[in-house]
């Protein structure tokens, strides 16, 4: 079998997909993209065209090293999400080719079903206790949200208290068992970082998440002794080295590498065997389509240490069409008592509408995430 063909894609609401072809009638679906950068992550497949026509798409091994290693320059959001897409796709086609889902060619699955949770509120989240009772309602055991809105170095507790006000309410609202995740989403620094993770503490969080950036991955120690919540991070790495300093560290407890932007099947299934190594837990992050989100399961099902995935269906960010509307089987996506089926169909799972990803593109999306300012005119951590 040969690689006869790379297509890409730009669909709402700010996702890229990739479609590779072969001569024999088999076709892969990736979801290479980095929000806000989806044009580039685009541009970069492109250009790895040429490392991919005419070659077997059964030597996943091969070609993933080749994209990585051939090139001088390697790692970084753009080469590994545009790595990400194209290895689902590979991994696609030889599952399609095989008759059986990925999980199967992995090694099989490790568990029958995958615990979810569900994002509420917004970028200012508001209105967060309601939000989450409507998530129990519908049979969620957990939710994220994020923390803050914007967060000077050092900031007033005026912002803490706010914070500690909407977690209270999610708390009284939703029971003492239910599961509550808060992103600190990269907003907020070491020094009200801190503060503000230790005041937590009295709400049993699920975990805190990027409580600082991984830029700052020597402080993760400090937020760690200053509280008892366990901590999640990893969205923004994006290779098994990059996790291989947070590891060590040994100072978070679960990591959260995106299937999308690290590599894809391949990387992540290798970063979290490292992980469990480490003793620590696998929740994959996305906030992406329904590519990435059936990468993640494939993942999930063959990983001891993954304990709960995210999805964004219903999440903000979603405007003008959502994680479902691409694909043609939403029924095997359905959540029941805060948990999702694996993948059913052979390949990653999903079955893309191409008519509609087809017509998506013909205007391709711009997404770009919000600027934002301080008071004084700063720029402020979005």
């Amino acid at each position: 079998m040969k690689i006869t063909k790379v297509n890409t894609y730009l669909v709402r609401p700010r996702w890229c997909f990739v479609e590779i072809q072969t001569d024999e009638g088999f076709t892969g679906w990736g979801e290479p993209v980095i929000e806000g950068k989806a044009q580039t992550v685009q541009s970069c497949v492109e250009e790895m065209t040429e490392y991919l026509l005419g070659k077997d798409p059964m030597r996943i091994e091969d070609l993933w090293s080749t994209l990585y290693r051939a090139g001088f320059y390697r790692g970084g959001p753009v080469l590994m999400s545009a790595i990400a897409g194209i290895d689902q796709a590979l991994w696609d086609i030889k599952g399609k080719f095989y008759g059986a889902p990925v999980y199967e060619l992995m090694g099989g699955t490790c568990r029958d079903k995958m615990r979810v949770y569900s994002w509420i509120g917004g970028d200012r989240p508001s209105d967060v206790a309601r939000d989450a009772l409507e998530k129990k309602a519908k049979g969620f055991s957990a939710i994220k949200m994020n923390a803050t809105e914007e967060l000077q170095m050092v900031d007033s507790y005026e912002k803490i208290d706010e914070v500690l006000e909407r977690v209270a309410a999610i708390r009284e609202a939703a029971g003492k068992h239910f599961g509550i995740a808060v992103d600190f989403h990269g907003r907020v620094h070491k020094p009200m970082a801190k503060i503000l993770a230790k005041k937590l503490e009295e709400f049993d969080l699920m975990f805190i998440e990027e409580p600082v950036l991984c830029d700052n991955m020597e402080s993760f120690r400090d937020v760690a002794r200053a509280c008892n919540i366990p901590i999640a991070t990893g969205e923004r790495l994006f290779s098994r080295w990059d996790f291989k300093r947070l590891l060590q560290g040994g100072y978070v407890d679960i990591i959260q590498p995106d299937l999308s932007h690290a590599g894809g099947i391949t990387e992540v299934k290798k970063i979290a065997a490292m992980a469990e190594a480490y003793d620590v837990a696998l929740a994959p992050h996305c906030p992406l389509g329904p590519i990435a989100l059936t990468s993640c399961l494939q993942v999930d099902a063959t990983s001891y240490n993954a304990f709960i995935q995210e999805q964004s269906i219903g999440i903000h960010y979603n405007t003008g069409a959502s994680v479902l509307d691409y694909i043609t089987n939403p029924e095997d996506f359905t959540f029941t008592d805060g948990f999702v089926e694996l993948p059913k169909l052979p390949g990653i799972g999903v079955a893309v509408n191409k008519e509609l990803v087809e017509r998506e593109n013909k205007t391709p999306h711009q997404w770009k995430n919000p600027v934002w300012r301080h008071e004084d005119g700063s720029i402020a951590e979005w």
